[in-house]
């Protein structure tokens, strides 16, 4: 196994056998299996009181500059073109399509971990569901792995590009983070999911469309979950000084993930114009809502993961030319 790539020295690592251990180690690691197949989730938070003398505390927050890159990987600085309807007959440009894919939950997955670091005064629940989802993301990482394998390619073939890393990292806060992520980049992916599997299915292969079409419904809680923080974290609901339950470990981070503000009855009523333009407001320059709708918008599941149609009205109308594309 290979090193970890060095991070910035200060603040120091977290101790070891923490979650915040195992987030750490999982961005830096250069080794491709532990990307893929991470090892199991601590029970214990550095914040515990059992890990301090005096009581417990946040964690100093870190915020990881890059990860850590297996050797077989091909960094690349510009994005390849993405295959036509007619060229994904050619096995060879649906491999790449689906290294990018991977790809893709590689780098999600990443900043998942990425968030939990940068963001340690964060409701436990809220890190706790960022676990759920990285383990989700290399979970995916491994099903398209495996069609990969199935048509005679492995991940590391075709170039990559970091570019979720090149512009994620630039939130500040928590809200931002989610404005991002969850909204907006894991909202974009429902759209390109069920755009691709329709091409899969078109040209006969079956197996390529089911599998794009599972990760899309398994990205939609992810997409909710950001919808549920981001209105908690932008008090953009009139439950928002509720405190959502919180767990104790990791071992869950399923229950934690879907902890989320109410409102009075029990609800959490959907986003609306009102929050899209608080949701663009949280967008870090040059990034742009453009960047994060597909064409064509899969409405149907952007509203089962919470988004209201006033919302989807305002993202399939937004007409600025996204910088920085």
């Amino acid at each position: 196994m290979m090193s970890p790539a060095t991070p910035p020295s200060d603040p120091p690592p977290p101790p070891p056998g923490t979650v915040e251990r195992w987030a750490w180690d999982y961005v830096l690691s250069t080794d491709l299996e532990h990307k893929l197949s991470p090892p199991p989730v601590p029970s214990l938070w550095e914040s515990d009181a059992t890990l301090s003398a005096s009581g417990a505390g946040p964690a100093p927050p870190r915020r990881i500059e890059r990860p850590g890159r297996p050797a077989a990987l091909r960094i690349s600085e510009r994005a390849q073109k993405s295959p036509g309807p007619e060229a994904l007959r050619n096995p060879a440009r649906r491999a790449q399509l689906f290294h990018a894919f991977l790809h893709h939950e590689l780098q999600a997955a990443e900043l998942m971990a990425w968030a939990l670091l940068a963001f340690p005064e964060t409701p436990r629940a809220f890190r706790g569901g960022l676990v759920r989802i990285a383990l989700d993301e290399a979970r995916h990482m491994r099903l398209y792995a495996a069609y990969l394998a199935a048509i005679g390619h492995r991940f590391g073939d075709f170039p990559v590009r970091d570019w979720f890393w090149t512009r994620v990292p630039a939130a500040a806060s928590p809200a931002q983070f989610v404005a991002v992520m969850g909204m907006g980049l894991e909202g974009g992916n429902l759209d390109h999911t069920a755009r691709f599997a329709e091409r899969f299915r078109a040209i006969g292969d079956v197996e390529g469309a089911a599998l794009t079409e599972r990760v899309c419904a398994e990205e939609i809680p992810h997409v909710r979950f950001g919808v549920r923080w981001f209105r908690r974290f932008t008090q953009a609901s009139g439950s928002a000084g509720q405190t959502a339950p919180s767990t104790s470990a990791a071992g869950d981070p399923a229950a934690a993930g879907e902890a989320a503000p109410r409102g009075p009855d029990g609800v959490a009523p959907p986003p609306g114009a009102g929050d899209f333009e608080a949701w663009v407001r949280h967008i870090p320059p040059p990034l742009s809502p453009l960047l994060m709708r597909g064409d064509p918008m899969n409405r149907r599941d952007r509203s089962r993961s919470g988004l209201s149609e006033p919302f989807l009205d305002a993202l399939a109308s937004w007409t600025e030319r996204a910088p920085g594309s």
